[in-house]
């Protein structure tokens, strides 16, 4: 196999260049001016982004201040709930519940009596209370409940529970108090 031999490509002459020719022009062209339409609208278009942006600065830095304001209101609802929630658990303690019984004449019986549904028969001890009642809810309360301490009994305005069982002053004075530490910790003595 041969190679056919390629044909040499012919050089271009200067004068038969193609390209632009330079030619000197008669007068100059009168430069244009900018329309004062697209200057206007350009000035009005920038006064518009401004004004914008300032717009919606306001109302976010707006929309903060009504966020702190709201967060405080609900703060501050949060824990009047949890202080009536407080009150209301105290007021509905079995102490408080059971002072207020007795307030009103209401006793504890001894044995309970049941109502069978099915025939309507009474079981138990067949007796009513008698005027003594099994607990003496209207003196101090075994535990303290500092909810009900000082809140007054349905019958009477002047009457409460008080705080909880009193200390013992003379059991205060009685008990030993401990040495005071002065260098470092006592060691005991060892053999």
């Amino acid at each position: 196999m041969s190679v056919p031999a390629l044909a040499p490509i012919p050089e271009a002459r200067p004068a038969e260049r193609v390209g632009r020719r330079l030619r000197a022009l008669a007068e100059a062209r009168p430069r244009r001016r900018p329309r004062l339409v697209f200057g206007i609208v350009a000035v009005a278009g920038a006064l518009a982004i401004g004004a914008t942006q300032m717009g919606l600065s306001i109302l976010t830095t707006q929309g903060a201040y009504e966020v702190r304001t709201l967060t405080a209101e609900q703060r501050s609802a949060t824990w009047q709930k949890q202080i009536l929630q407080e009150e209301v658990a105290g007021l509905s303690s079995p102490q408080f519940l059971a002072a207020n019984a007795a307030a009103l004449g209401l006793v504890a019986g001894g044995e309970p009596n049941y109502l069978r549904l099915s025939d309507g028969k009474t079981l138990g001890a067949k007796q009513g209370a008698s005027d003594q009642s099994a607990i003496q809810a209207l003196s101090r309360a075994a535990v303290a409940n500092a909810h009900v301490a000082g809140v007054p009994l349905v019958t009477d305005p002047e009457a409460s529970l008080s705080s909880g069982v009193s200390v013992d002053e003379k059991l205060l004075s009685e008990t030993p108090t401990p040495p005071a530490i002065t260098d470092g910790l006592p060691t005991p003595t060892t053999h």
